[in-house]
């Protein structure tokens, strides 16, 4: 094989392994944010309920080693990404020029998940620095957080972030890796827009029971 031929086929094999271990890591990482937000949501079934399932996580140091390896993950996830997002001025203005062009729904689903992500990447570390400096988790400490200063906007503010970029990234790994078809597209966007309004819709019942009805410490 000629180094001509070794020139081109090695990035391109680099940039395949990249995918696939960004695949990877956000298939994890929609994988723990909806587990996630369903076991905040428990407290909505009684604050016992979800101290009970915070006690079994940190005696078994499940909260001690999961929270900084998702942190990590988080991370390598958003590095992963970083490759194909504009941060110069001159490419945010092509790549908007180019989706107004297009009017595409899939560009400026990618839109709406490259904005998304450069929030979470800000709010999610502030959210995870604070519980996870704070152990351990209990429904009385987390209202105590909520019913308290700015962090009730804070909330409302990433919890729609989370799930629109969760969801979209859902639906577009299933394009990008053939699982979604051009055929049934339509179908997985539904799918899509229904899980993002339910995830909403239980993150919103869990911020008005810490803010209205958990007693704080």
């Amino acid at each position: 094989m000629s180094n001509q031929a070794i020139a081109v086929k090695e990035p391109v094999r680099t940039e395949g392994y990249l995918d696939s271990f960004q695949m990877l890591s956000g298939v994890g990482l929609i994988i723990f944010m909806w587990s996630h937000m369903l076991l905040v949501a428990s407290v909505n079934l009684g604050a016992g309920v979800m101290n009970a399932i915070a006690d079994f996580l940190e005696k078994y140091y499940l909260a001690q080693t999961g929270g900084p390896a998702i942190f990590a993950l988080f991370l390598v996830h958003f590095v992963l990404a970083a490759r194909k997002l504009p941060f110069r001025m001159k490419e945010q203005k092509e790549i908007w020029e180019h989706s107004k062009r297009f009017n595409h729904t899939d560009t400026w689903l990618w839109m709406v998940q490259a904005g998304t992500a450069m929030i979470i990447l800000i709010m999610g570390s502030i959210h995870m620095w604070t519980v996870l400096t704070d152990l351990p988790i209990m429904a009385a400490k987390s209202a105590h957080r909520i019913q308290g200063g700015w962090w009730l906007l804070f909330y409302l503010l990433l919890l729609p972030m989370i799930e629109l970029h969760t969801s979209i990234g859902f639906y577009r790994i299933g394009v990008k890796w053939g699982f979604i078809t051009r055929a049934d597209r339509k179908f997985w966007k539904r799918i899509e827009n229904r899980v993002t309004l339910t995830m909403v819709g239980i993150g919103l019942v869990t911020l008005i029971n810490f803010y209205f009805i958990q007693k704080a410490m």
